[in-house]
């Protein structure tokens, strides 16, 4: 069974063969050191291909559908275009590093899917070489991409308005004004509760 790898970068999506996969082991020793030696982990792992992203919107559409485990159009119609289909299809395994987009990869693109300990080990080694595994991509430029992707991702979960700069001192505000009316809920409630075989603690809360 041939066994390919997808590895998720700020600057697209890459899939990575894995040539000796009997050799790979999580527990073993010399396979840690091979991870951390490129020469070594370039025998074992090969680059099979790579797209990046068309933009910075296009990139965080991507990274929101991974990180909920949902398959994209983009990366659906990478992985039938860079992984092996009709017969071969069923000797193929793809490692992902999340079991919830595996399962999605499996049921939408029919394609055997593998989360593990193998899987994460090859990654490590992957994350730890990948700018130097693909072809005109540097340090800076991937550093500068994940950065940016980041603030972006970082922004849209907090619902971050770009054009009020106030933003968050507003929800601030309004976050002690409600912490406000709920200790004062929760004190009448109190009173209200306990007033009836204990009338001396309205004097105590008030």
């Amino acid at each position: 069974m041939v066994m390919f790898v997808l590895y998720e970068h700020a600057s697209g999506y890459a899939v990575f063969k894995v040539i000796a996969q009997e050799e790979i082991g999580v527990l073993l020793p010399e396979v840690q050191e091979s991870v951390a030696d490129l020469a070594r982990f370039g025998k074992l792992v090969k680059l099979a291909a790579f797209s990046p992203f068309k933009s910075g919107t296009n990139a965080l559409d991507n990274i929101n559908c991974i990180s909920e485990g949902i398959l994209h159009d983009d990366l659906k119609t990478f992985l039938e275009a860079n992984i092996p289909t009709g017969k071969k299809k069923s000797k193929v395994l793809l490692g992902v590093a999340d079991p919830k987009l595996g399962a999605a990869i499996q049921e939408t693109a029919d394609i055997q899917c593998e989360s593990g300990g193998l899987v994460l080990e090859v990654l490590r080694g992957v994350r730890f070489h990948f700018e130097k595994m693909i072809k005109g991509l540097t340090g800076p430029m991937a550093a500068k991409a994940q950065l940016g992707l980041g603030h972006s991702y970082s922004r849209a979960k907090v619902k971050f308005n770009v054009h009020r700069v106030d933003n968050m001192i507003i929800q601030s505000i309004s976050l002690l004004d409600q912490l406000d009316k709920d200790i004062n809920t929760f004190s009448m409630r109190i009173r209200e509760w306990y007033s009836y075989h204990f009338p001396e603690l309205v004097k105590i809360v008030s």
